[in-house]
């Protein structure tokens, strides 16, 4: 298959069951990028093996492994997938067509849909797992990424298009694996409202932990999904809620950061 001045951007860590599906997706990329922070599994030989060239990288953070990931690119154009995230062969011919145009323009970057398979089924109805839109093509000259630790997004000025077809997306193969990530995505996002000195209003955390749901289970058509949409609404309530109860400890009890800090690094979850 022809090639195309674009690179692959993938970061990882412990990735080894999902890399393959990742990287053989986009057969059209004139190179595929792993950044990886220290996986001891077979995650860097199955992505050597499947045409990858991998760099070694501590964990910076979402936002700065993904402009370290930029900044070690052969080329301009990026595509940046997650491991557990692939392309459909839709999208995959949809991009062929498109991105010579894009490449010999001005646009700084453009909208992929993602479909996202939750509990082993595609959601139907629910509307940020069904097409929602990401930045994840840009020209690095461009556009940026912000330097959060987690909930990044890509930063430019002017007009994005947003391509048709979808790429896909395994939502967490299990609800421990899930967990665990709303841990860990609570705990970096609390470090950042900590560096920003963020005020702690506690009174508003039932609020939010009801206006998370029903914007979810209601607004977002979760319930449409059946129990799997009551139980995505449920998550994300719990996680906006858990947020603000440990950053309140955060801000009342700061040797609590250093604990968990221990504690995560401990069991794999924080690094």
């Amino acid at each position: 298959m022809p090639t195309l001045p674009l690179t692959l951007a993938v970061i990882t860590h412990n990735e080894a069951g999902s890399i393959a599906r990742c990287l053989d997706s986009v057969p059209f990329a004139a190179e595929k990028l792993v950044v990886d922070s220290g996986s001891d599994d077979d995650t860097v030989a199955i992505a050597r093996a499947h045409g990858a060239r991998v760099v070694q990288q501590d964990w910076l953070g979402f936002g700065a492994q993904r402009n370290f990931a930029s900044s070690q690119c052969s080329h301009d154009w990026i595509l940046v997938l997650d491991a557990d995230e692939w392309l459909s062969p839709e999208l995959a011919v949809e991009l062929q067509q498109r991105l010579p145009e894009l490449m010999a323009g001005n646009t700084p970057a453009a909208y992929l849909r993602r479909r996202t398979i939750y509990m082993g089924r595609p959601m139907r109805w629910y509307r940020p797992n069904v097409g929602e839109k990401l930045a994840r093509l840009y020209h690095r000259g461009r556009a940026r990424w912000s330097d959060a630790r987690v909930h990044e997004s890509l930063r430019f000025d002017g007009a994005a298009p947003t391509l048709h077809a979808a790429f896909d997306h395994a939502n967490n193969p299990s609800l421990p694996h899930k967990q665990l990530k709303v841990l860990r995505y609570a705990e970096l996002k609390c470090r950042d409202w900590l560096d920003r000195r963020k005020p702690v209003r506690m009174w508003q955390a039932p609020l939010v932990y009801l206006l998370a749901f029903l914007k979810d289970y209601l607004f977002r058509l979760a319930f449409m999904d059946g129990w799997r949409g009551f139980l995505i609404a449920q998550t994300a309530a719990s996680y906006a809620l858990y947020k603000r109860m440990r950053y309140y400890e955060m801000v009342n009890h700061p040797e609590s950061v250093a604990d968990a800090t221990d504690l995560l690094n401990k069991h794999h979850i924080d690094r």
